[in-house]
């Protein structure tokens, strides 16, 4: 459907649609391994390498949205669903073959009740958000590459500060995941988010330094706790909003 808004001729739009399936396939895998790793999602980097692809392969800006959405989407799906399932395992750890096979079959039907939320939701409420600007900053980035194209020095740019994040990635190590932390800090435009994130070291750091690592059971928790917080305010407060 890309293929035809953007009115491509029928050799490009075999090739999108083959691309378009490579780069899900491959960046829910990236980003599957990478969430497993760090409990971090590199959706946002994987998915600019494959818009970066798309421009180089000559896809009109329609056709690169597009995509971009799709692959954005495809990753942090995986990861989610990696961690669910993951969960879900460590929980039933130990039980027999057919508590396992029910337990996965029930964790498989909650994934679909809130894939269908999630379409319901976002059916009501798209508009709205975007009506008031409510939107994530790695899409400006996107938007940015997509009118910019590889015009001028912006495929310069992207390939020499990839060297230096390629580089804090390999210092940091693949479960650390620092070049991805890094460039997401740089995105988000309120800076108590990076205040926030060193408060919650340090008292990390130090209640395992005065209690010792049997504290983590309870860091843990109270981080859910913070979490579920945070995610009914996010949730109640924007249906205000959106009313």
């Amino acid at each position: 459907m890309g293929g035809l808004l953007a009115e491509m001729p029928v050799h490009q739009i075999v090739l999108f649609v083959l691309f378009a399936a490579f780069a899900a396939l491959v960046t829910e895998i990236i980003v599957g391994i990478a969430a497993m790793h760090s409990g971090w999602f590199p959706a946002f980097a994987v998915t600019l390498i494959s818009l970066i692809i798309g421009l180089i392969l000559g896809f009109p800006p329609i056709a690169l949205a597009l995509l971009t959405g799709y692959t954005a989407a495809t990753g942090p799906a995986f990861a989610d669903l990696g961690y669910d399932f993951r969960t879900g395992y460590l929980l039933r750890k130990g039980s027999t073959l057919e508590q396992e096979l029910y337990g996965r079959k029930l964790q498989l039907k909650s994934a679909l009740i809130g894939f269908g939320v999630a379409i319901v939701m976002v059916t009501l409420f798209a508009n709205n958000f975007f009506a008031q600007d409510l939107v994530p900053p790695v899409d400006r980035t996107y938007a940015v590459t997509i009118e910019s194209g590889l015009s001028g020095n912006v495929a310069l740019m992207l390939l020499l500060w990839a060297i230096p994040g390629a580089i804090i990635q390999f210092i940091g190590g693949s479960k650390r995941q620092m070049g991805i932390l890094l460039a997401t800090g740089l995105l988000i435009t309120n800076p108590i988010a990076g205040w926030a994130v060193l408060v919650g070291i340090l008292i990390r750091v130090t209640v395992i330094k005065l209690r010792g690592k049997e504290a983590e059971n309870t860091m843990f928790t109270m981080a859910a706790g913070f979490i579920a917080g945070d995610a009914l305010y996010s949730f109640f407060s924007s249906i205000w909003k959106a009313r």
